[in-house]
């Protein structure tokens, strides 16, 4: 049991991390602020580095980790293309990364709490995840 939930849970992590940073590269051509700029680039830079830590379990476990659910990769892409063909400003940005955010801490609480079994190591992965959703959303507040 803590075999399979753990390697369900950075499963998780893993495509939740490839949502996010897709998410970002989806914005950052749009950005006007250089200080959101720097700010979504440092996220993504330290959700590349958790990525690497988790491919790294993954691989323990001889797992290939999970890709984003195409469905809701799809509709998180059309929601940002039209939003931003409507509005290209800072402040949409920060709206749509917020709601990704908000997202995100959502689904990785609620698999911390259906993976109860997994190892410690794959809980923290997920809590400093979760921690670094929290932090993007409130950093980027002041664009909103």
């Amino acid at each position: 049991m803590i075999e399979s939930d753990t390697i369900k849970l950075l499963r998780e992590c893993d495509a939740g991390i490839k949502m996010g940073v897709a998410s970002i590269d989806d914005v950052l051509d749009y950005v006007h602020d250089k200080t959101l700029q720097k700010c979504l680039a440092d996220c993504k830079d330290k959700h590349d580095k958790l990525k690497e830590e988790i491919q790294i379990l993954l691989n323990k476990y001889h797992d290939d980790g999970k890709e984003p659910n195409p469905v809701a990769k799809s509709m998180s892409w059309m929601k940002t293309n039209v939003k931003l063909v409507m509005d290209e400003s800072d402040e949409t940005i920060a709206d749509l990364i917020t709601d990704g955010c908000n997202m995100g801490v959502k689904s990785l609480h609620k698999y911390l709490n259906q993976y109860k079994a997994a190892e410690e190591k794959a809980k923290d992965i997920t809590k400093r995840l979760i921690n670094l959703e929290e932090k993007l959303a409130v950093d980027i507040r002041c664009f909103l």
